[in-house]
């Protein structure tokens, strides 16, 4: 399968292989995405924490997207990354078939798609999945710049604790909540490259999806859009200023906020003229964790919406399935909640959006 990577043969294609067209039904439809619309922006150096939490609550509720700035993770380590990120995909294809494999489980590899094994029609996407902590475990075996990669990785994880720790607040939980509960949590990263495509129109970077984990952490080419997200049932291009991060709440946040955050569905398309860059970074929790919300919140809710599971039932069961399947948390709801929700669909004429 390595031979079949993007980032080695998309140079010589004139034409999409019929491997990559999405059913009608299933396309894009690119002129129905919004394109002058804006996610919350929040910017971490202002003085007014409470506006802070204030804006991320709204972010966290309305949106589970926004965009940060002043964040403290340096501008030369943001471009170093991006530079690395370009670079590997520029290797030979015999030095790049090194690292391939299409195993979820392995921790560092190089592969394209989504899930290889079980899909029938493929993504315009290669990435390289590194597990990023503890970094001595893992940089020894990284293909190249493993200093500017791991400078990357440990600015990227402070941020991530400084904002699991304002999203705690904005909950009305205390600051160290989030991060004491979800463990001594792992750190991946995928670095994405989208080539350009002879067809944006029939096919995807990445189908429409929700993240597994806790809270993702994107740096992306603010000169080629391609993150969209779905909100009030119309997609919405998301593009980024300069320095920025666009940060998006994964389902172990919305399963710990008991469904007060949103996990939501989201996607990458590709362009005709450009190739894209992006680094996403996931914060996750250990294994063994039990993902349970908090007593106050259970006690406002009246409910829990979530069965309790660890970490690893969740993402067995994510990696088992298709990627643009129903939102996995579904498979965990509760009895009562999804009577709660039968009754609802029933009383308002069974409508489904």
């Amino acid at each position: 399968m390595a031979d079949q990577l993007l980032s080695t043969i998309s140079r010589k294609l004139r034409s999409l292989p019929a491997s990559y067209v999405r059913p009608e039904s299933q396309r894009p439809r690119l002129h129905e995405v919004i394109s002058d619309a804006a996610i919350p922006t929040v910017d971490l150096g202002s003085p007014d924490q409470h506006q802070i939490v204030a804006q991320i609550a709204d972010a966290c509720t309305h949106y589970g997207f926004f965009q940060v700035v002043n964040h403290g993770v340096g501008n030369k380590s943001m471009r170093l990354m991006m530079e690395v990120a370009q670079e590997f995909f520029q290797l030979p294809a015999e030095e790049k078939a090194k690292l391939y494999s299409d195993d979820p489980a392995k921790k560092i590899r190089l592969s394209t798609s989504f899930n290889i094994r079980k899909e029938t029609v493929r993504n315009w996407r290669d990435y390289l999945r590194l597990h990023c902590y503890p970094l001595e475990d893992f940089t020894p075996e990284w293909p190249s710049n493993p200093e500017v990669v791991s400078d990357y990785c440990k600015e990227v994880r402070g941020l991530g604790f400084r904002l699991l720790g304002l999203i705690s607040l904005s909950l009305g939980l205390e600051e160290e909540y989030m991060v004491k509960v979800l463990g001594e949590q792992e750190q991946h990263m995928a670095i994405n490259y989208y080539p350009k495509c002879p067809a944006p129109d029939l096919t995807y970077g990445l189908q429409a999806h929700t993240d597994p984990n806790a809270l993702t952490i994107l740096l992306q080419d603010h000169t080629v859009d391609g993150l969209q997200i779905r909100k009030d049932d119309k997609w919405i291009a998301v593009g980024s200023h300069p320095h920025s991060f666009i940060i998006n709440i994964g389902d172990q946040l919305q399963a710990l906020s008991n469904g007060r955050y949103k996990s939501v569905w989201h996607r990458a398309i590709v362009n005709a003229n450009k190739d894209r860059m992006s680094v996403a970074s996931f914060l996750c929790p250990s294994n063994r964790v039990l993902i349970s919300p908090p007593e106050k919140l259970l006690s406002e809710a009246g409910r829990a919406m979530y069965k309790n599971y660890t970490y690893e039932e969740y993402y067995d069961r994510f990696w088992s399935r298709n990627l643009d399947d129903e939102h996995c948390l579904e498979l965990f709801k509760n009895a009562s909640s999804l009577e709660s929700e039968n009754q609802a669909s029933s009383s308002s004429g069974g409508n489904q959006s």
